[in-house]
């Protein structure tokens, strides 16, 4: 007997404030540090404020705003310190993640890679940010998840979560779209070869651009 898929689900009122709200952090409308005005986004987005409420506690648990008791909920902020050491926590998982998992990689992995560092590409010419965002968390995602380690997945997730909207700050920037692309392939090309240390010095050089351009934004 063949089982009809489960129709999918039809987007709720909770889920169009979090799409919306989550745009308009990764596309730098919302900058870090800033409020974020419940009854102005409500309005925008044509729902009541329970509905904002929960996608903003949803957004909290990745790491994109915070709760500040009696002023409500902002785009999470980190000052320069706290960036660097979140690039550092990064820099050691990142690096047990692709050498224990650049070797492993198969055709299909590579052929996944390449689908994603094609995507981040393509959104960076049409200059969509939160596309570059999203194709290129899945690409770096799909390298970690190599090393098939769930709690390793877990823990680099919650770090990059932590830091999203400074790379939407990050891939804002002059020029930086064709640099992580460039940084893609070469990355893509040392798994291909089953390097893992070339992978792993790749994505240390491709981390520490993007910490120091964002060293000179935070700075400037």
């Amino acid at each position: 007997m063949t089982v009809a898929p489960a129709p999918s689900r039809a987007p709720t009122a909770q889920d169009r404030a979090a799409a919306a709200l989550r745009a308009a952090i990764l596309d730098g409308e919302l900058r870090p540090g800033q409020r974020v005005n419940q009854e102005e986004w409500a309005s925008r987005v044509g729902v009541s404020l329970i509905p904002v409420r929960e996608a903003l506690g949803a957004l909290a648990g990745e790491g994109l705003v915070t709760y500040r008791p009696r002023r409500g909920y902002a785009v999470t902020e980190l000052d320069l310190a706290g960036l660097e050491e979140t690039y550092r926590l990064r820099r050691l998982l990142e690096t047990d993640a692709l050498r224990r998992g650049v070797r492993r990689a198969t055709a299909a992995d590579l052929a996944a890679l390449e689908a994603e560092a094609d995507a981040c590409a393509l959104a960076a010419r049409q200059g969509d940010v939160a596309g570059q965002l999203a194709a290129n968390r899945r690409f770096h995602d799909r390298l970690h998840s190599l090393a098939d380690s769930a709690p390793l997945s877990r823990l680099i997730d919650l770090l990059w979560d932590s830091t999203e909207a400074y790379r939407a700050l990050y891939y804002a920037l002059d020029g930086e779209g064709d640099q992580a692309d460039h940084a893609h392939r070469a990355i893509l090309a040392a798994v291909a070869a089953g390097d893992a240390e070339r992978t792993i010095a790749l994505q240390d050089a491709h981390r520490e651009r993007a910490l120091e351009r964002l060293r000179h934004e935070l700075t400037a």
